[in-house]
């Protein structure tokens, strides 16, 4: 896990490398270990390096090889890297280290860019062939890994934050009023290949770009996901066997491969405890454990030690916890969100952070659970969706999960959009899955949700938060051979028992009933739920700060309703819609004023 950067340019243009050290201090965080920055004609490569695979030098990069001519920066895990070796080396090359990167350079050189759908993994990387004096970008197929992205008229910039490109110089943040409609509409999601800065954009998960040496861009989809039934009879235990034999494997590999200690963030759910119960059983040793609580509100409970220590207790791990006064969440809070590549509303992400630290002092890789609530049915609104019998797929989905339909987001946005954007963008994306790769409406919800809402919400604040400490996190429900098998299993071993029903079925003997049998948990920071005290104060500044009145990306009447009662105005989803005004502005202040 690392951070990269870099620049191509055509024409009689040479790249800067300049620009390129000057996004590496953005990326430091993300890789502590060690840097370098590598230039040559019209490309210039930068790195930041997570020693977590061969953790020599040979490992470093930019890595280049004079006798491929093939220069490459890399974040990531491969989890097959050891098989694609192998057949490589019998296919006559050799190696000079014993990690995954090179795995990829030598692919290239023998796939082309066959090799990105040869990966299992999570990763982004910018690989340079000098013989063709062309740029491959790749990402993963979940979007694990972020790869954003700054095109000029002579050039392509591209970075793992949207920071490092800010900080390269020249960036266009004027602000996307299509991407806000989104941003509000989807609890900060913003598609891909979209953010809400005009001139930043992101690669989508499951493509790579090629760019050539007169600047055309041929983009590519290697991979989508298929919510159809197999032509095959399954009934329910061969379901379940597929899926406890798909996550066991998944858990697997993300031990295996690394040359360091793999620990487990744990949060008393059901989906972290599972991850401990198999880690355990795939023969961890001394696993570390580690939970996090705040302050309870009068409204809702800040932790959830009663459910993480038994199975701490059970496993035998080694444990620790740690909570959080609200004082602290505060104080901490403009920290969280300067490590936020784009605005995210979720309360988790300051809890996400806080936690990050402390893990990063005891281990430098974990498993977590995000993924499985979407690839397995967790939320609350699935169900809802399904019972929703009125209209057609994009009214019965949006009336349960749109924070905002589109006549309050004109009363929300100075300037809105003509259209109903984040409207028509899901109904676009449902017809799509409807017309050949989703058997009913939730199976089309579901794989809407793995593939696309999760890479912009929960898997991008995990990624954000962790890297903030050069923590990597693994998501084993993410891997995308579990994800296929999952996508194509009938929703009532989804949405049955509460949700999640067969993920509850193999925990069952392998964890506590009460962990299988308590109602859905979240990540709770009830502070930046429930608005008041130190916390409205706050937000308030922020809202009414000089800076926030000259962007004018709001109506005034419109924050001052909010402010005057902020706990009534609450999302579908329970999130605090002044918290969204708020984030965005305090973003906006952090990461564009003064750019």
């Amino acid at each position: 896990m690392c951070g990269i950067a870099g620049e191509f340019v055509w024409g009689d243009r040479r790249a800067e490398v300049d620009a390129v050290a000057r996004m590496l201090p953005a990326l430091a965080r993300r890789g502590p270990d060690a840097d370098g920055v590598w230039g040559s004609g019209r490309v210039a490569l930068g790195h930041r390096r997570l020693a977590i695979l061969d953790l020599s030098q040979r490992a470093h990069q930019p890595m280049f090889d004079p006798e491929t001519g093939l220069a490459l920066v890399f974040n990531g895990a491969i989890y097959n890297f050891r098989v694609l070796r192998a057949d490589l080396e019998r296919r006559g090359h050799r190696f000079f280290s014993t990690g995954d990167t090179e795995v990829i350079l030598r692919g290239y050189a023998e796939w082309g860019e066959g090799v990105v759908s040869r990966l299992h993994g999570m990763f982004a990387f910018a690989l340079y062939d000098s013989r063709s004096q062309r740029l491959l970008l790749a990402r993963d197929r979940m979007g694990i890994k972020p790869l954003y992205v700054a095109r000029s008229a002579h050039g392509i910039r591209f970075a793992s934050s949207t920071q490092a490109l800010l900080a390269s110089g020249g960036m266009d943040t004027r602000l996307d009023a299509e991407s806000l409609h989104l941003l509000f509409s989807l609890h900060a999601v913003v598609p891909a290949p979209r953010t809400v800065l005009q001139g930043i954009r992101k690669l989508r998960p499951g493509h790579y770009l090629l760019v050539e040496a007169d600047g055309h861009e041929h983009e590519e989809c290697y991979w989508r996901l298929c919510a159809r039934r197999p032509d095959e009879a399954v009934d329910d235990n061969e379901w379940r066997e597929r899926i406890e034999a798909g996550l066991r494997r998944a858990v697997r590999r993300r031990l295996e491969v690394a040359d360091v200690p793999v620990g487990v963030l744990l949060s008393g759910g059901l989906d972290s405890s599972l991850l401990v119960a198999l880690a355990v059983e795939e023969g961890a040793r001394d696993l570390r454990t580690f939970t996090i609580g705040f302050e309870d509100q009068p409204e809702e409970k800040g932790s959830e030690f009663e459910y993480s220590d038994p199975v701490a207790e059970r496993y035998a791990t080694d444990h620790q916890r740690a909570l959080i006064p609200n004082s602290e969440v505060l104080r901490r809070l403009p920290e969280a969100v300067g490590a936020m590549a784009e605005p995210m509303f979720g309360q988790d992400a300051v809890a996400f952070y806080l936690l990050s630290e402390q893990v990063s002092r005891h281990v430098k890789v974990v498993q977590s659970g995000q993924g499985a609530d979407e690839v397995f049915g967790g939320y609350f609104w699935y169900p809802r969706m399904a019972e929703d019998r009125h209209g057609g797929w994009a009214d019965r989905f949006r009336r349960h999960y749109f924070d905002r339909d589109d006549p309050e987001m004109r009363e929300l946005l100075a300037h809105p959009p003509a259209a109903d954007v984040a409207g028509e963008w899901l109904r676009e994306e449902l017809a799509a899955l409807e017309t050949d790769r989703a058997d009913s409406f939730l199976d089309a919800v579901l794989a809407l949700d793995a593939t696309t809402l999760i890479v912009d919400d929960p898997v991008k604040r995990v990624d954000n938060m962790t890297m903030a400490f050069g923590l990597e996190a693994r998501v084993p429900f993410l891997d995308h051979e579990l994800v296929e098998v999952a996508a194509s299993m009938p929703p009532h071993l989804k949405l049955g028992d509460g949700g999640k029903k067969v993920l509850k079925q193999i925990g069952r003997g392998r964890l506590p009933d009460s962990v299988l049998d308590r109602p859905k948990g979240y990540f709770p920071v009830p502070a930046l739920k429930y608005v008041r005290g130190e916390f409205l104060d706050f937000m308030r500044d922020v809202l009414g700060s000089r800076a926030a009145r000259e962007r004018g990306v709001y109506r005034p009447e419109y924050v001052r309703k909010l402010l005057a009662e902020p706990d009534e105005h609450f999302t579908r989803i329970q999130g605090s819609k002044l918290w969204h005004l708020a984030l965005l502005e305090f973003w906006l202040q952090t990461h564009v004023d003064g750019v």
